[in-house]
Order: C-alpha cells, then sequence, then structure tokens
C-alpha cells in the first residue's frame, strides 16, 4: 500500500502560496495601500520574492531567511499598512526549526533590530511593540518545533538501541545453549564411538536436534527484522517449554526437575519468555561450568508474582561467577538481570553454603509487566 504522507516539497509549495495569496490581498485590498502603480508593482514583487523563500528554506535556509527579511523590508517601505517586514514571522519559525540557537538567533536579532523602521515609516511605539512580539513569537514557535523533533529522535534511537540489545541476548541465549548442548554431545560421541556405537548415533541425534533447532530460532527471530514486518513463524518459547527444555538437558547427562508450587496463573507473554531465557541460560552454564549431577527449576506462585528458582549441586567456588555466568564479557548473569528488570522485577544469584549454586527471581504478573 502506498503511504499517504504528503511530500515536504509539497507542503512547502502550499505555503509560498498561501503568503504569496496573503500578501497579494493586503497590498491590493488594504486601506492606505500603495499610492502608485510602480509601488503597488514594487510591493507586489517583493510580496512575490517573500514566498519564493519559504521555497527555498529547505534547500539553503540562510539565503532563505535573507531573502525573506530582504523582501519583507521592501514590503514595509512601499506598503506599509501590510504589518512588519511584510511575512516574515514565517520563514523565521521554518528557520527556527532548521537552525539551532546560535544561528537562528543572529536572524533574529537582525529582525528585531530593523523593528525602529516602523518609527521612520510612521507608526508608533505600539506598531514597534507589536513587531518585536511577532518575531519573537515565531523564533519561539520554530525553536519549540525543533527541540520536539530533537527528542522524538532521541526517542527513536533509544527503542533501536534497546531493540538490538533484546535481540542480543536473545541471540546469546539461543546461541549458548544451543552449542553447549551440540558440544557435550559432540564429546560424549567421540568417547564411546568405538565401545557403544549406539550411544553414539543417540549423541548425534541430539547434535542434529539441537542444531535444528538453533536455526529454526534464529531465523524466527530474524525474521521479526524484515522490512515488511512479517512475523515469525514460530512462537516464542515460554514457560510450556520448560519440560522440553528440562528433558534436552536430561538427554546429555544433566537431570533436571522442574516442579511447580501452587495452582498456577496467567502470566504475560514477556515475563513467560523471560522465566524460559533465564531458565536456559542458568541450566546452560550449569551444564558447561559446574560439573553438576543435577538441577531443580521450581516454580511459586502469588497472587502478584512469580518466583524462580533454578538450583544445582555443582561446584559454587568464587570463580563459577566469572566462568559461569559472564563468560569473559558479562553477558550471562548481566542479561539475565537486566531481563528481570525489563518486566519489572529483580534477580540473584550466588553460591549456597550447603554446595552448588542458586539463581532466584522475582517477576510480577500484573499490568506492570
Amino acid at each position: 500500500m502506498k503511504s499517504s504522507r504528503v511530500p515536504p516539497r509539497a507542503v512547502g509549495a502550499v505555503w509560498a502560496g498561501v503568503v504569496a495569496v496573503v500578501l497579494t490581498v493586503l497590498i491590493l485590498l488594504v486601506p492606505d495601500g500603495p499610492s502608485t502603480p510602480l509601488t503597488t508593482a514594487a510591493a507586489l514583487a517583493c510580496g512575490l520574492a517573500q514566498a519564493a523563500s519559504v521555497l527555498l528554506i529547505g534547500r539553503r535556509p540562510e539565503w532563505a531567511i535573507t531573502l525573506a527579511i530582504a523582501a519583507g523590508i521592501g514590503v514595509e517601505a512601499f506598503a506599509p499598512q501590510v504589518g512588519w517586514l511584510g511575512l516574515a514571522a514565517g520563514p523565521l519559525i521554518a528557520f527556527a526549526r532548521i537552525r539551532p540557537p546560535r544561528v537562528s538567533l543572529w536572524a533574529l536579532g537582525v529582525m528585531v533590530a530593523l523593528t525602529p523602521w516602523k518609527l521612520v515609516d510612521g507608526g508608533g511605539w505600539r506598531e514597534v511593540v507589536i513587531a518585536v512580539f511577532a518575531s519573537l513569537l515565531g523564533w519561539t514557535w520554530g525553536e519549540l518545533d525543533r527541540s520536539r523533533c530533537i527528542r522524538r529522535e532521541q526517542e527513536r534511537r533509544r527503542i533501536v538501541s534497546d531493540e538490538r540489545a533484546r535481540l542480543a541476548r536473545e541471540l546469546h541465549d539461543v546461541v549458548a545453549h544451543n552449542v553447549s548442548l551440540m558440544v557435550v554431545q559432540a564429546g560424549a560421541a567421540a568417547d564411546v564411538f568405538a565401545r557403544r556405537p549406539e550411544q553414539a548415533l543417540a549423541a548425534l541425534d541430539t547434535i542434529q536436534e539441537a542444531g535444528r533447532s538453533a536455526l529454526g530460532e534464529l531465523r524466527a527471530m530474524l525474521q521479526t527484522l524484515r522490512p515488511d514486518g512479517t512475523e515469525p513463524r514460530a512462537p516464542q518459547p515460554g514457560l510450556d517449554q520448560l519440560d522440553s527444555l528440562a528433558a534436552s538437558l536430561g538427554a546429555v547427562g544433566l537431570p533436571v526437575a522442574v516442579n511447580r508450587d501452587g495452582p498456577a496463573r496467567e502470566v504475560p507473554a514477556d515475563v513467560s519468555l523471560s522465566v524460559y531465557r533465564i531458565v536456559q541460560e542458568s541450566l546452560t552454564n550449569t551444564l558447561r561450568h559446574a560439573r553438576a549431577t543435577r538441577a531443580e527449576v521450581r516454580l511459586r506462585w502469588t497472587d502478584a508474582e512469580l518466583h524462580l528458582e533454578i538450583t544445582d549441586d555443582g561446584t559454587a567456588g568464587a570463580s563459577r561467577v566469572p566462568a559461569a555466568f559472564t563468560g569473559g564479557s558479562g553477558a550471562g548473569l548481566a542479561g539475565m538481570r537486566e531481563r528481570a528488570r525489563l518486566v519489572g522485577g529483580s534477580l540473584d544469584a550466588g553460591p549456597l553454603h550447603e554446595g552448588g549454586f542458586r539463581v532466584s527471581a522475582s517477576l510480577p504478573l500484573g499490568a506492570s509487566a
């Protein structure tokens, strides 16, 4: 479907036409207009030049505002009844929208400095005050609009940056988990290939399945970046896939028990995805670094929160945290904490006194999530 947005040049042409028509009407129809046909023609020529400055403002702002002020002086000289500098406040608005204050204030200063012309032209101090006020109003209008556009652009960049960070976490989780499974299974297959070929074949099947799963998730994730907005074909993982995740880890030698305390409640989609990724990241690090013989995932619902706890019986020394959770770059633990924070929750991790490691998180279930 074609966009219905009006091109900027068309908008400029419309405004130029409006300025030209208004100035022409004021010059020709307002009482006490130009006294001779020659001054009328000169005033009309200056009015058309000022209208043309509106068309030029987007490409040559400094030239355009200079033309607008010069033509406005001409209109003021030949047709004083039109008002201060014709309609130069209009181009000043556009100029202040395009240029920062350190530039646009020069144009404002020139217009204000020329206001005594009203006294020479037969006007009074009332006209001077009105002229100054019109100039200040035009500049303020343009500057406020420029600031609003800057804030909107900054917000757009922040959203893009947050989305890139989210995709980086998703890619880290998907790749780290599935590649870890493949590495462990490949090592197991090499160990038993000669003595137990059937077990080696089972390990190769697991590698194949992990590779397919990783490619499927990566394909679904990358489809969200398509410019046509195509939605991913596969749904995002969540609480429903925790048992499958535990089974895949059990197949590679890490038994994982998933326990649920209390009646399950409806969980927002972003919280469900965050739970899955936190569990996936924790268990992947347990598999790779902890030399654990078992792990447990416990879910407990309350009226307002979902409490998540992942524990294992692996090594829990001080060296495990940087090795298991940061991977040398801080992506693991920092990523899990960021996931919890983005949905309004919190996460903590550390070794247990009796041995092993624990990751615990509290995630809200209400609208704040």
